[in-house]
């Protein structure tokens, strides 16, 4: 009698023991795909931002352009500007 219930004990602690490995890799597989998931999302967004950053440091650049025309069509001498590359020192 007592072999027979230690069979089954055996068996039960068998079967929680499978059901903790398979919880385990349930667990893991779902942290995984989700920390995939956040990494593609961060990529996303960082690749956007990079991107506008771009696009507004090229609009700055022709705006400075723009502007430099302008001065020089209105016969301002910017010489006095300390951020002028052509300034003597």
């Amino acid at each position: 009698m007592t072999t027979k219930r230690q069979d089954i004990e055996q068996k039960v602690n068998m079967d929680v023991s499978d059901a903790n490995e398979q919880t385990t890799q349930d667990l893991t597989e779902f942290v995984q795909n989700l920390l995939q998931k956040m990494h593609t999302r961060f990529q996303e967004m960082s690749d956007s931002i990079i991107g506008r950053l771009d696009d507004m440091g090229k609009r700055l650049d022709e705006l400075e352009s723009s502007i430099g025309d302008l001065m020089t069509q209105a016969g301002i001498d910017d010489s006095n500007d300390p951020n002028n590359d052509n300034n003597p020192q």
